[in-house]
């Protein structure tokens, strides 16, 4: 159907039943493609009843299904295997409550998350997730849990997955389902703000969320600290996170294996408390500088920034980007995994993110052979999987997650890698989307 101009509900080709289920609905034109798949259709359901009567509609025609939100990280993931309706969560727009007193909001999934947090601006409040990548702050609310996109804040305040209570969904066939609620507290059966989170539309449509809120800060700053090389940053980020001082963010960006490895400690709340906060660790770094200079003359600079919290600068998306998940007490060796895997292959990755959450993210960007970022990636994952447990800690665990890359290196490269609990993904999965048929293949084990 590739003309690029979009047809209306009215055409003769759209089924009547999908038309009767949804009153916006259209023709896919090219622009709605996702990596080389073409969509048949394009709806936007404007309530939960209207969502479920469209996925209803689709089931009976066999259809394959894929949510959309703002697009911005519609190319994260696999590609589909198969889809043949976009299901547009922008007329899901409405931020149904926000209880102030209690600390909570209702939003639908369509809501944009900036729009969002102008709200809960006024009530001195906020969401705490900021954006992961600079340019994605437009992306919308199912768009964050479905992915499961968290920024600097993810150290205190975890992932979406953390501050979700509720959330309601519509399954493949249309049936709509309920967890959680407007109150912080377990409930029985599916956790489905948990499954859902991170599930990349493959177990269902998210169409409202509530969430936990916290207090705005009235006050933020940054702290950062230059190393001349991992094994003083490692140590840095470590003093960081044992800290008493109630760190909201702790960041490590090493741009190119000629710089310097930089780590910065978010500290905020009212002005007394930051102010305080910030001699003390200033303070303990200090006193970790001259410990540590006897075995190099690693830390080279303080830097004492006071900037919003959110406005730090992450990487932009370009090229190959993996994410690496690990337990944070191996970040040392993690990078220099990195380091060599980029060495021996002529590549010199931007490594920054989450270092005391074991959070990075990796990107490999310009004009690369993508046989050299397949290699990349391969040699990183035989690196992280030789890892042993650290003295006292769990045992080893990290993953390196191919977030997005080009077509060319997405064909060649399994996105997820190893993933040892696959066969409870699979049940689940079967027991949601029996048939297969939400964002096929866009999950772990093409699922």
């Amino acid at each position: 159907m590739g003309t690029g101009t979009p047809r209306t509900a009215a055409d003769s080709t759209i089924p009547a039943a999908l038309a009767s289920a949804c009153a916006d609905l259209a023709a896919a034109s090219d622009l709605d493609a996702v990596s080389d798949r073409q969509p048949l259709y394009v709806a936007a359901p404007a309530s939960t009843t209207e969502a479920a009567a469209l996925l209803r509609a689709a089931a009976e025609l066999g259809l394959t299904v894929l949510p959309r939100g703002s697009g911005s990280r519609l190319h994260w993931g696999a590609p589909p295997a198969s889809c043949d309706l976009i299901v547009d969560t922008r007329r899901l727009d409405q931020i149904v409550e926000h209880a102030a007193g209690d600390l909570v909001v209702t939003a639908q999934a369509g809501v944009r998350f900036d729009d969002l947090a102008d709200v809960l601006a006024s009530a001195d409040q906020r969401l705490a997730l900021d954006p992961p990548i600079s340019g994605t702050i437009g992306g919308t609310i199912g768009g964050l849990i479905a992915t499961g996109a968290a920024g600097p804040l993810r150290f205190r305040y975890g992932s979406p997955r953390d501050l979700l209570i509720g959330i309601t969904i519509v399954r493949a066939d249309g049936a709509v389902a309920k967890s959680g609620g407007k109150v912080v507290k377990n409930v029985a059966g599916y956790d489905l703000g948990k499954l859902f989170a991170g599930s990349y539309g493959t177990l269902g449509l998210i169409t409202q969320a509530t969430f936990r809120l916290h207090p705005k800060p009235e006050t933020s700053t940054w702290i950062t600290v230059e190393s001349a090389s991992p094994a003083p940053a490692a140590e840095v980020v470590q003093a960081m996170a044992d800290s008493p001082l109630a760190p909201s963010a702790i960041e490590l960006d090493w741009p190119s294996a000629t710089a310097h490895v930089s780590v910065s400690v978010l500290l905020e709340g009212d002005a007394a408390s930051v102010a305080v906060r910030t001699e003390r660790m200033l303070g303990l770094l200090g006193s970790l500088e001259t410990a540590i200079a006897d075995v190099e003359p690693a830390v080279d600079a303080f830097r004492v920034h006071r900037v919003p919290v959110g406005s730090r600068e992450r990487p932009s998306e370009v090229g190959t980007q993996l994410r690496i998940a690990f337990w944070a007490g191996q970040l040392e060796r993690v990078l220099q995994i990195l380091r060599e895997a980029g060495l021996e292959l002529g590549l010199d990755p931007a490594i920054s993110g989450s270092a005391a959450a074991g959070v990075l993210d990796v990107q490999i960007a310009g004009k690369v052979l993508p046989g050299a970022a397949v290699s990349f990636v391969d040699q990183v994952r035989v690196g992280l999987g030789s890892m042993t447990s650290v003295a006292g800690g769990p045992p080893s665990v990290a993953s390196a997650v191919v977030v997005c890359a080009p077509a060319q290196v997405l064909d060649a490269v399994d996105v997820w890698g190893p993933v040892p609990s696959l066969p409870i993904m699979r049940a689940v999965k079967d027991r949601f989307d029996p048939e297969h048929r939400m964002a096929p293949g866009r999950f772990a084990g093409g699922i």
